[in-house]
């Protein structure tokens, strides 16, 4: 018990100290996971409207398709991603293993689904007749979309929260694509499982507090988003 109490108070003192290889990790995390669901969201969304609103043969396989890959592990996606950026591989010559953008690319594989999948379940609970309605007075296409968009807006905020939620907290396609380098492709969670392979636990548990604290905040702030929603209808 008192060791962990020193583990745990070691922990706090790196995070209150300003630790510069903690904070580097915890900013690196942070910087790829934004790219990787910034990048995602606007074809994720549309992806998700389409299937709402465009008859097409196959609509409810490619929807059941990514329902599917919402279950798939993280290390699964790593593998597949090694196997094509390995110099043996078709993607071999562009030089992408162990890089940023090799995790931003697995992330973004990993939160697409997610992002379709809540999406378009936000955008099917919306009034159909706000699209109908947009097009019979003329409305461009582009606008239309968005005018859906915007009255669903709380659900689709509450599914990119949940997809950044999801790969900021991924460990298997960083280890296997990121390569875990310290300063370059170590993310928080590479790190707190190198910490504790090493048996030095009190850098784990402060990245282990970073990680808690965010997900406290994101259901905090889903619970807002939730209540304004009930209030504003």
């Amino acid at each position: 018990m008192n060791g962990l109490l020193l583990t745990t108070q070691q922990a706090l003192q790196l995070l209150l100290s300003g630790d510069a290889e903690l904070w580097s990790i915890v900013l690196l995390s942070f910087s790829v996971s934004l790219k990787a669901i910034l990048l995602t969201t606007p074809l994720a969304l549309l992806v998700a409207f389409a299937l709402n609103h465009v008859n097409f043969p196959g609509r409810r396989i490619i929807l059941a398709f990514f329902n599917s890959l919402l279950s798939v592990p993280t290390v699964v996606i790593g593998l597949f991603l090694y196997v094509l950026l390995t110099r043996q591989g078709p993607f071999g010559n562009l030089r992408l293993l162990f890089t940023q953008s090799a995790i931003v690319i697995g992330q973004m594989i990993l939160c697409f689904p997610v992002l379709v999948a809540l999406g378009y379940a936000a955008i099917q609970a919306s009034d159909r007749r706000v699209w109908e309605t947009a097009r019979t007075l003329g409305a461009p296409t582009w606008f239309s979309i968005l005018t859906v968009f915007y009255e669903v807006r709380f659900g689709l905020l509450a599914a990119v929260l949940t997809g950044f939620g999801r790969i900021i907290s991924e460990v298997g396609i960083s280890m296997m694509v990121g390569g875990n380098i310290m300063g370059y492709t170590r993310n928080i969670t590479t790190a707190i499982a190198l910490e504790t392979s090493k048996g030095e636990f009190a850098q784990g548990i402060a990245l282990g507090m970073v990680l808690l604290s965010l997900a406290f905040l994101l259901t905090a702030f889903l619970s807002y988003i939730q209540g304004k929603k009930e209030f504003t209808t």
